[in-house]
């Protein structure tokens, strides 16, 4: 590895992540997503809007626009332990995750207006933090199963997984701990909408089609 291919990487990181996938899908089924329920071209929008094919599409695609380049990044630019910055350190899987992650937030693709983030973060901590997110998203199901709300659950998972690194991560995967918080915090802070609306009573069910206000990821 050297330099110029730690750029392309962070670059094609954050331009992957902006693909906007929910956006696209909607497209192709003559629709802008942005112009129906929450307006936000993410997955839970695209389910509630389009149905569960393109939502489960959507969420697949967004998931593996983190999964890709973290796990990339894992595989040909990190050594554990490397206290080496231009070569094997920790900050460059970490670097290429939040650049993914926030390609998606703010899309070059969309005028840095996209979804909320979530199932792409999936994909990033899937690939730097397999054990812990995979219990994490269990604790999503299990919100959503009780709340109806996708919100509630990509809010639970987030807050869970830093917690859940605690318990479950190795050394090597400890620094991966502070890209969880950061994550976590700007999930919620995504999520600000959806808080007022729950707290208002008026957020919408998962299971609500064609409706507005909703949450997205």
């Amino acid at each position: 590895m050297n330099n110029l291919e730690t750029g392309l990487l962070l670059i094609a990181s954050y331009v992957l992540g902006g693909i906007p996938t929910g956006y696209i899908i909607g497209r192709l089924k003559g629709i802008d997503i942005r112009q129906h329920g929450s307006g936000n071209p993410g997955t839970a929008n695209v389910y509630r809007t389009l149905g569960k094919g393109p939502g489960i599409i959507t969420f697949l695609f967004d998931f593996f626009k983190g999964f890709a380049p973290a796990m990339i990044a894992m595989h040909y630019f990190y050594i554990p332990g490397s206290t080496d910055f231009s070569k094997g350190h920790w900050w460059i899987p970490v670097t290429a995750g939040a650049l993914a992650v926030l390609g998606h937030i703010w899309t070059v693709f969309l005028n840095f207006r996209g979804g909320k983030g979530v199932a792409t973060a999936a994909g990033v901590f899937m690939a730097l933090l397999p054990l812990p997110t995979a219990v994490a998203f269990g604790v999503f199901g299990i919100a959503v199963a009780i709340t109806h709300h996708i919100s509630v659950g990509s809010m639970s998972a987030a807050i869970s997984l830093p917690i859940l690194c605690l318990f479950l991560a190795d050394s090597h995967q400890r620094p991966f701990t502070l890209l969880a918080l950061a994550v976590c915090a700007l999930i919620f802070y995504t999520h600000i909408a959806n808080i007022r609306r729950i707290l208002k009573g008026q957020e919408l069910s998962f299971k609500h089609q064609n409706g507005s206000g909703g949450s997205g990821t």
